[in-house]
């Protein structure tokens, strides 16, 4: 089955507004020939406004680095499902391991912020993976297993198709260490069967199950001739035009 590939970029804590525009208007004009292949980008709360401007008349997609999963209230210094809405947001990456290992996030709030997202309107970008102590011991599988069992629980399958997986292996993240394609489509394909087991068979084969780690334009092709690898959700390469172009325009 061909699942239409996506290619997120996550700003992370990097561009002010200029730069952002900047980055943005670039890509806007690099990406006018790209029809078949989904791409979000997601940049700081402060921006998103800016950068939805830029995007009107594009077909890059927009999304926020998280959220909180109560509609509003006394949450200093938290973003509702609304205000990403009101902002031009479609996506929302949840469970990034920055915000799991930086900030402690359970499964448990995790999965809570899936479900609020889901319900507001929101696509969730749900982030999956392992420390490298639990990888060095065998754990890969027993972890992923139990953020996705947890991550999804009450998500139906409607909702479902709504999700994009993105497996981020935390030991390849901002290291320069990258899984291999293979060791990476092995998760990957443990993802979809473990969807297999939660949900069918074919909604295993519809969802988009998306690469996070270190990935660079010299490494996309290998990781997208994956049969497993539906795409990439991308850092540090993601801040300067030339290379997440070239990741955007990958060849497969």
């Amino acid at each position: 089955m061909m699942r239409r590939p996506f290619i997120g970029g996550n700003w992370k804590m990097y561009l002010d507004r200029s730069r952002g525009v900047e980055l943005t208007r670039s890509l806007v004009k690099g990406t006018e020939d790209v029809l078949d292949r989904d791409i979000l980008i997601c940049p700081g709360f402060p921006l998103l406004s800016d950068v939805a401007e830029e995007l009107k008349e594009s077909r890059i997609k927009l999304g926020a680095q998280n959220m909180y999963c109560e509609k509003e209230g006394a949450f200093t210094g938290e973003v509702s499902a609304d205000m990403l809405l009101s902002c031009g947001c479609t996506h929302v990456i949840i469970g990034h391991s920055e915000r799991r290992h930086v900030f402690n996030e359970s499964n448990g709030l995790i999965n809570r912020k899936v479900l609020f997202a889901l319900r507001a309107g929101l696509s969730p970008v749900l982030c999956v993976g392992e420390l490298l102590e639990e990888r060095e011991v065998g754990r890969t599988e027993v972890v992923v297993d139990e953020q996705i069992t947890k991550g999804l629980s009450g998500v139906n399958t409607d909702e479902l198709e709504r999700i994009v997986v993105a497996y981020e292996p935390v030991w390849a993240i901002g290291t320069g260490k990258t899984a291999t394609p293979d060791d990476a489509d092995s998760v990957h394909a443990y993802i979809r069967k473990k969807i297999s087991g939660l949900y069918n068979d074919a909604l295993a084969e519809r969802l988009r199950i998306i690469y996070g780690g270190s990935v660079k334009p010299d490494n996309i092709d290998g990781l997208m001739a994956k049969q497993n690898i539906d795409g990439a959700l991308v850092g540090g390469a993601s801040l300067k035009v030339d290379s997440f172009l070239r990741i955007v325009k990958f060849q497969g």
